[in-house]
């Protein structure tokens, strides 16, 4: 009885030390898995957050750089137009129907760049033309008064201005404006300060503008004397900040999304004062106008990021905040929970069964027996998928070949015609026109030089899917793919090629010089070498081709690298000709690349194109 009582007692023991471990593992299992999917959901909504905050940057970007097309498109308008009057001006604006295309320009305005030998007819012809907006005894004069070398007068504004204040306004008597359009007529680029216009502007309802120079037709633009001389005016528009962000927050599903726009160049604040590159904000969806620039959101609940803008030569970031639960859907907030649910009764479970399974090791040592024999059976079934896939990958390389082949000569033989007639006829047409008709002369020869570039690109092409010197036989194929490599990447090359042009299959040629372009490929991106050594050897019927390099050798593990496929590549494409590859590092630093298969009297595997003929001649 005692001893039964001890063997009772002790098999108790072990069961309750056996239940709290179980009791134990399930409690960390579960904990784990509720950290790493809470995780994981965080990452997500990260994820989503940042995709949404770029959209959002690009949108932003590209309505810019409307508004900025929109300003180059009406300073072509200008530049085509033999005499500008307010009537023209104003039918030109009124058919762009801003309130529907571009709903946040404000206005736009041309001033005249006149001398002061100028100024008198100047303003006469202005009064005549604006007396309707100007009341008798008022006459319309250039504003601040006084003489100057020159002005810039503002003479269109639309939409029309009631108060003739507006008009007459010299923009070249601010000291700190005059610099900045002045520069700008010197560069030709489009001036943009990014200081909010004080007239139209409110706390978290900036307007800002962008000015562009307008030069006279038919002139040289090449220098800054020439651009000076034929400086006519300068075009600007202003338009609402705020009508421009908007929009682009109602598109993006995130509730309580902010966004802040700052300014980070060097200008002018609100109030004219100069910021000396301290940042300005530019608009808070959050802002009012008591409060228009609330503190950013901080805090570890908070989604934050902040991008870059270029307002036409000025930065701008944007930040983008948001509450993390406002990416979370009603399932993330309780997949955590269900998931640490699962880990601690699926491991109380899988507890139980593996103590069960250990006290039945009779039953699982037949299990094993059994669940072996069934997997050699499934290795002979996947060695036997593994060879149907390799010939099946065979089949798919000569196809591709077949294919980039045809590919290539179809675009040598019938865009390269085309090309040469084109630029032919281009040339023709520069000869005829040269001398008697300079403009046109001079548009027939940047078409000319415009072909000749796509030719180039043709040429490339073509080159990319198959090189034509690969007809030439494989030592030639790899000269030039040597001599390629090293003038695009200036490193130094060397080819060692002993027995001149060997006859070889296409398919074999072919996939020799795709090894050797994957090799000089996995060398630029990873080998940082300085010099590169090319051996093709031709012996007992095997072909050789050896590439060395003297870089910095193969990381441990880096041919096994999840998502390289360039050595697996190699692999298959010399173990489909029969042949045998290795890849090592040298001990002195640097890495080899050897590939070896027969190449006479073994079977032909190439595909043939039954579409195959000779290619016509052409420029390309």
């Amino acid at each position: 009885m005692t001893i039964m009582a001890l063997t009772l007692r002790s098999a108790f023991s072990v069961t309750r030390f056996s239940f709290w471990t179980g009791a134990l593992l399930s409690t960390l299992v579960g904990s784990g898995l509720y950290v790493l999917t809470q995780r994981s959901i965080e990452n997500n909504a990260h994820e989503r957050f940042l995709n949404h905050t770029k959209y959002a940057q690009s949108v932003i970007s590209v309505r810019i750089k409307s508004y900025t097309d929109l300003l180059r498109a009406t300073g072509s308008m200008i530049h085509s137009t033999d005499i500008l009057s307010h009537r023209k001006f104003h039918e030109y604006v009124q058919s762009l129907d801003l309130a529907k295309n571009f709903p946040a320009v404000d206005a736009f305005n041309f001033a005249v760049h006149i001398t002061d030998a100028q100024r008198d007819v100047f303003v006469d012809d202005l009064r005549r033309e604006m007396q309707r907006f100007v009341p008798t005894g008022n006459p319309l004069d250039i504003t601040p008064p006084g003489r100057r070398d020159s002005y810039l007068v503002v003479t269109y504004i639309e939409p029309d201005q009631s108060s003739p204040g507006h008009y007459g306004v010299d923009l070249m008597a601010n000291r700190y404006f005059s610099r900045q359009l002045a520069d700008a007529r010197d560069r030709g680029t489009v001036y943009a300060s990014g200081t909010p216009i004080p007239p139209l502007s409110r706390p978290n309802d900036s307007h800002l503008g962008m000015r562009l120079p307008v030069y006279r037709a038919g002139t040289g633009l090449d220098t800054v004397a020439e651009r000076r001389d034929a400086f006519v005016g300068s075009l600007g528009i202003a338009f609402s900040l705020p009508k421009l962000l908007y929009g682009i927050m109602d598109e993006i599903p995130i509730a309580g999304l902010r966004m802040t726009l700052i300014d980070v160049g060097p200008g002018l604040d609100i109030r004219g004062q100069d910021t000396h590159g301290r940042p300005l904000i530019l608009f808070d969806s959050r802002g009012s106008t008591s409060n228009p620039t609330p503190p950013l959101d901080a805090g570890d609940d908070v989604f934050s990021v902040t991008m870059p803008i270029d307002f036409n030569g000025r930065p701008w970031k944007t930040t983008f905040s948001a509450k993390k639960t406002a990416l979370y859907t009603d399932v993330d907030f309780y997949y955590p929970k269900l998931m640490m649910a699962f880990g601690f009764f699926g491991s109380v479970l899988l507890y139980a069964l593996l103590h069960t399974l250990t006290s039945s090791r009779r039953a699982a040592l037949a299990l094993a027996q059994e669940m072996t024999s069934e997997l050699r059976e499934s290795q002979n079934k996947l060695q036997l998928s593994h060879q149907k896939l390799r010939r099946l990958a065979d089949h798919a390389y000569q196809i591709k070949e077949m294919e980039r082949k045809r590919i290539a000569r179809e675009i040598h033989d019938d865009l390269g015609q085309s090309l040469l007639a084109l630029r032919i006829e281009a040339e023709l047409l520069a000869g005829r026109t040269k001398g008697t008709h300079s403009h046109l002369h001079k548009r027939a020869r940047a078409t000319l030089q415009q072909i000749d570039t796509t030719i180039k690109s043709v040429r490339q092409i073509i080159n990319d899917l198959r090189p034509t010197v690969l007809d030439l036989g494989l030592s030639a194929a790899v000269e030039w793919q040597v001599n390629e490599f090293q003038r695009r990447t200036g490193i130094q090359c060397e080819v060692q090629d002993d027995h001149g042009e060997i006859a070889l299959p296409d398919h074999c040629a072919t996939a020799f010089f795709r090894i050797l372009q994957e090799s000089l490929t996995n060398i630029v991106r990873h080998a940082n070498a300085t010099r590169v050594k090319v051996e093709l050897r031709l012996n007992g019927g095997w072909l050789s081709l050896t590439v060395r390099d003297n870089g910095c050798g193969l990381p441990p593990g880096g041919r096994n690298k999840y998502g390289s496929f360039g050595l697996v590549g190699i692999e298959e494409r010399i173990v489909i000709l029969g042949g045998t590859c290795a890849v090592f590092s040298e001990p002195e630093g640097g890495t080899t690349v050897m590939v070896s298969a027969p190449v006479v009297g073994g079977p032909d595997y190439s595909v043939r194109d039954p579409h195959e003929h000779g290619s016509s001649s052409s420029v390309i």
